[in-house]
């Protein structure tokens, strides 16, 4: 690795700043190298603190800066938010100080343009500070998601229906019940009408008629 690069400040404490300090296991292959290298650049932490770097320079040691986030995301993954939480309202009241400012310098435009750009920043400072509010109450009050089951299988007689539907009746009402409702059309019930057309069918002439002999077919048609 190259040398760090060192800094000092007001204090004399000196940090390094540009520079990863990665540790390899003794007999490490070129090839074992260049995997601990890639896995340790891919690391959420690792970005975050070159990114810091990048922002506050000469403030911290960047290994030191990694670490810490680190342990900060090994936190979140077993389930404590405290941080995320209060990141958010901090973040919060940050974009409401930024709206509060841009607002009123827009009162001390002179001209419609200035006092439109500076209106406008201020606005998205504060749907900013309203999203972040949002996300805190998401963490804070996780929303309830209903969902329904319904199996439903169309070659047997499998059917499963998870929740009821509005004004339905419960199907012990009609256990063992065959009664059926009569029918708007035919003002009786849901059973086939009689056929009125039969008497006039079978009656009349060729009453005497024999039924018909047995056919002889042969065995392959």
């Amino acid at each position: 690795m190259t040398k760090p690069k060192a800094s000092r400040t007001a204090r004399g404490t000196s940090y390094t700043n540009a520079t990863f300090r990665i540790a390899f296991e003794p007999g490490s292959t070129p090839a074992d190298v260049a995997a601990t290298v890639a896995q340790t650049l891919t690391l959420p932490q690792t970005n975050a603190a070159a990114v810091l770097e990048n922002w506050q320079k000469d403030t911290h040691d960047v290994n030191a800066l990694a670490a810490e986030l680190g342990r900060q995301v090994e936190a979140v993954n077993g389930g404590d938010l405290r941080r995320a939480e209060g990141m958010l309202i901090a973040q919060a009241h940050t974009l409401d100080g930024i709206f509060t400012s841009l607002a009123r310098r827009a009162t001390n435009q002179e001209y419609l343009k200035q006092w439109d750009t500076y209106m406008r920043m201020a606005m998205k400072a504060q749907n900013q500070c309203r999203m972040t509010l949002e996300t805190l109450a998401a963490i804070k009050n996780p929303p309830v998601v209903y969902a329904r089951q319904a199996n439903i299988n169309n070659g047997g007689q499998q059917q499963v229906n998870n929740g009821t539907a509005p004004n339905s009746t419960p199907a012990s009402a009609h256990a063992g019940e065959n009664a059926f409702e009569p029918n708007e059309l035919s003002g009786g019930s849901h059973e086939l009408l009689a056929d009125t057309r039969a008497s006039t069918a079978t009656g009349g002439a060729h009453q005497d008629v024999e039924a018909v002999g047995a056919v002889n077919r042969p065995a392959k048609r």
